[in-house]
């Protein structure tokens, strides 16, 4: 999909020493290898997350940003057809990421 390829991951940290720590995980409160933060509303502050959190919330941002650009109607170029299956596969993925699955796993 055009429409899924301009969405930047969330940054991993540059500091290598920091990424072979095992951290708690701020969303599912897991000690994991947390290599990615995120930031919450205005706060000055990150919070690791976990690969498996942060698969899920980039599923369930794909979902949504791609719902949003078909109500926009800057979905123009494909029919209701592809747009149903393009739902229906980023529907896929967040029931997958739920599992714990990554999709390259499958």
């Amino acid at each position: 999909s055009t429409i899924l390829t301009s969405f930047t991951p969330l940054p991993p940290l540059l500091e290598l020493n920091l990424c072979l720590v095992d951290r708690k995980c701020a969303l599912s409160g897991q000690t994991k290898t947390c290599k990615h933060r995120i930031k919450f509303g205005d706060s000055s502050s990150y919070y690791y997350v976990s690969p498996f959190c942060r698969y899920r919330i980039t599923a369930v941002c794909n979902f949504f940003t791609y719902i949003r650009y078909i109500h926009q109607g800057l979905v123009k170029q494909q029919d209701a057809e592809q747009m149903f299956w393009e739902v229906t596969q980023l529907r896929r993925e967040m029931s997958i990421a739920k599992l714990g699955y990554f999709k390259d796993q499958l």
